[in-house]
């Protein structure tokens, strides 16, 4: 692996390279690593799902936490753009060597890229029946993530967000560390893991959480598993605009201050500023 002094350097030319794509490439590519985390989502629901209403109900969190970082490593090996993995740009940044309109761009068509490869995953994801498996209890548990999502409050979201890209750009500096794909795929398992087992907001995975709920709810054989396991608790809250104002929104900020100021400028700060003050 590269030492992080190196990883930093490194992570400049990275950072240019992002932010000078196309708005096409970047809405494409954003649009392919929203799949990716999507099918992650639809894979963790689904493993948890399996053990409902068993003496192993509470496993289910731990081997959701273990399939997620599928998305992640299809992101960073295959090759697309991540909104969350993005906030590091600040790093080329705050070392002048792009500005910071570019970096909101950039931000700001991957997200959109983000969602819509989300969104049409959860549409499929519902509409093909996957979630009817275990006898609906799959669609009981997407609405009840998507219910325990919107039904956070403002402030929880937020934090949690902070949390959650802390975690994942320490995943993906250490991939970028990594010089074969065993040491990138060993970097990103294990912070990806942790922040899901611990429950924290990934704005780019709510995206497909939340809307997979929405839609499953408006089935009512999937709303009628839902109640038999859980009651109607959750549900008056589950809205598109809840979904925004209580979720997404905060998420999203948390994610940019975990990613971009936790994890960019500590390590700018660290290994960069010194090199920038001697040229400047």
């Amino acid at each position: 692996m590269n030492p992080p002094k190196d990883n930093a350097q490194n992570y400049l030319a990275i950072g240019v390279a992002k932010v000078r794509l196309t708005t096409v490439k970047m809405l494409a590519l954003g649009a392919l690593a929203g799949m990716f985390i999507a099918l992650a989502g639809a894979g963790t629901t689904i493993v948890q799902s399996a053990l409902i209403n068993t003496p192993l109900a509470s496993a289910g969190r731990l081997l959701g936490a273990v399939v997620f970082p599928a998305g992640i490593i299809m992101v960073m090996l295959a090759g697309s753009e991540l909104f969350t993995g993005n906030c590091l740009i600040i790093i080329p940044v705050l070392q002048k060597e792009i500005k910071i309109r570019e970096m909101l761009k950039n931000w700001l068509f991957v997200y959109i890229g983000n969602f819509i490869g989300s969104l049409l995953i959860s549409v499929i994801t519902v509409y093909s029946g996957t979630y009817s498996l275990f006898h609906d209890a799959a669609a009981a548990n997407a609405i009840y993530t998507a219910a325990a999502k919107v039904n956070l409050s403002f402030g929880d979201a937020l934090l949690r967000g902070i949390l959650c890209n802390f975690l994942v750009c320490i995943a993906v500096w250490m991939s970028n560390a990594a010089k074969d794909a065993v040491g990138k795929i060993s970097a990103l398992f294990f912070p990806v893991m942790l922040f899901v087992l611990c429950g924290y907001e990934h704005s780019i995975a709510n995206m497909y959480f939340i809307p997979t709920g929405l839609f499953a709810s408006a089935n009512p054989v999937y709303l009628e598993a839902y109640t038999s396991i859980y009651g109607s608790s959750g549900l008056a809250r589950l809205t598109w605009g809840s979904m925004f104002t209580r979720n997404i929104i905060p998420s999203t900020i948390g994610n940019i201050i975990g990613g971009a100021v936790l994890v960019g400028f500590m390590y700018w700060f660290a290994f960069l500023r010194e090199e920038r003050r001697v040229k400047s």
